[in-house]
């Protein structure tokens, strides 16, 4: 069993706006079955929308803008990744987040290229088997859990293949603390994002620091309607589903939650470092 560390960047926006982001850097590293780097693979893409990168991801990859000009663009690059991942005869993706997969089926899909590999792929969400490991609760960065674990940063952060690198390093020191099994995943599609979930999440409370029983019929005739759109079945599905698992939890003491709290999150136009990666 061979393991892919894959890191990803792409051209993140200060803005918002109906084009998508694309993959602009694939770095991966693979690893054997006794966690050795055997291989590596690096490429830039030209994106086919915004191909002008802006300064904030010009400053937080260091990326010159010529060297985006002549990169090969998504289709050949991915081709020759696919073509690099099937010398592993059996392999698993390790990533630090879920949105590196996510990305990657994005741009296949855009690109109108078959999906299947990528849909079928199991990865560990590394980030998610380091928070455990150490007890911890918030996301952190490849960096600062570097410096938690007492290995030393090398190379770019931010550009894709250094990012893999220390990412390996990160898989090593943690390996131990991984289920095969319970940690793997595979990618699937969300209909919903974090802040229409908090929303969700926030009516609940607001129903039950009113004594209320919360429903799905009155979370959404009530307490959330006018702030989500549920227009969209599949959607609506979801949060729905998220709201079941959500309310079945005990409620925690809390501070009382106002009706506007109960439809507040985070802006309609997300920071740069939230667009950045998706949250």
């Amino acid at each position: 069993m061979d393991y892919i560390i894959l890191d990803i960047e792409f051209n993140g926006r200060k803005f918002a706006s109906e084009l998508p982001m694309e993959v602009i850097e694939i770095g991966a590293v693979r690893l054997n079955g006794d966690l050795t780097a055997v291989d590596e693979f690096s490429a830039l893409i030209k994106p086919v929308y915004f191909s002008k990168l802006n300064s904030f991801i010009k400053k937080k990859t260091g990326i010159p803008q010529e060297d985006i000009d002549r990169a090969d663009g998504f289709v050949p690059v991915i081709r020759s990744f696919l073509a690099w991942l099937g010398r592993s005869e059996e392999c698993r993706f390790v990533t630090w987040g879920g949105e590196d997969f996510k990305r990657i089926v994005l741009d296949t899909r855009m690109h109108k290229l078959d999906d299947a590999y990528w849909m079928s792929a199991v990865y560990y969400d590394l980030l998610k088997v380091y928070l455990r490991s150490r007890g911890l609760t918030n996301d952190v960065s490849v960096e600062a859990a570097l410096a938690d674990l007492g290995i030393p940063s090398e190379g770019s952060a931010h550009r894709a293949l250094d990012d893999a690198r220390m990412t390996a390093e990160i898989f090593r020191k943690t390996f131990v603390a991984l289920n095969a099994e319970t940690d793997a995943k595979q990618y699937k599609d969300t209909f919903s994002n974090a802040k229409e979930r908090r929303t969700v999440k926030n009516a609940i409370r607001l129903a039950q620091s009113q004594k209320l029983t919360p429903t799905w019929e009155l979370i959404a005739a009530q307490l959330i309607a006018g702030k989500l759109d549920l227009s969209d079945p599949r959607k609506a599905a979801e949060l729905k589903a998220y709201f079941e698992v959500e309310a079945a939890k005990a409620p925690k003491p809390r501070k009382n939650v106002s009706p506007a709290q109960a439809g507040a999150g985070e802006s309609s136009s997300p920071s740069p470092q939230q667009e950045e990666r998706g949250q």
